[in-house]
């Protein structure tokens, strides 16, 4: 018996493993698209309502941006402008479909550090992958 609880525990403990790993990997694809100002690749990572909230923290204020308006903010960006979002950790909890990624991270535009801050995402399994369903950043 207390072998079948062991290779229980191990079994569950690498299946946890993978779907952290799986999480990351969604969120590591995403800043490669970002960073590469895909739109269409931005799209295979998130769900089509994505909600999107910056927390402006020298302002106060908390805005909501469409997913559809990132995107466009995205495309629209300058031909030159370089940007790079840098996440400095990833703390993953999962509990059946519903993942959380808290993020550190540092943004830089043409290579010069803008501002830093947390990135919080919400992702859903579908059952055939992890999707963003909400990103919620604060700007320091």
């Amino acid at each position: 018996m207390r072998k079948l609880i062991l290779i229980l525990l191990f079994f569950t403990f690498q299946f946890a493993n993978a779907q952290q790993a799986d999480v990351k990997k969604v969120i590591e694809e995403f800043f490669v698209a970002f960073h590469a100002k895909d739109t269409i690749k931005i799209k295979d990572f998130c769900d089509d309502k994505m909600m999107l909230k910056i927390i402006e923290e020298n302002k106060n204020q908390v805005f909501t941006e469409s997913f559809s308006d990132f995107l466009k903010s995205i495309a629209g960006a300058p031909k030159d402008m370089k940007f790079q979002e840098n996440l400095l950790s990833y703390d993953i909890k999962i509990d059946g479909k519903l993942a959380s990624v808290w993020s550190p991270y540092e943004f830089y535009i043409n290579g010069k550090l803008s501002h830093k801050g947390v990135d919080v995402f919400q992702l859903f399994y579908d059952e055939k992958q992890w999707k963003i369903i909400s990103l919620i950043y604060n700007i320091r």
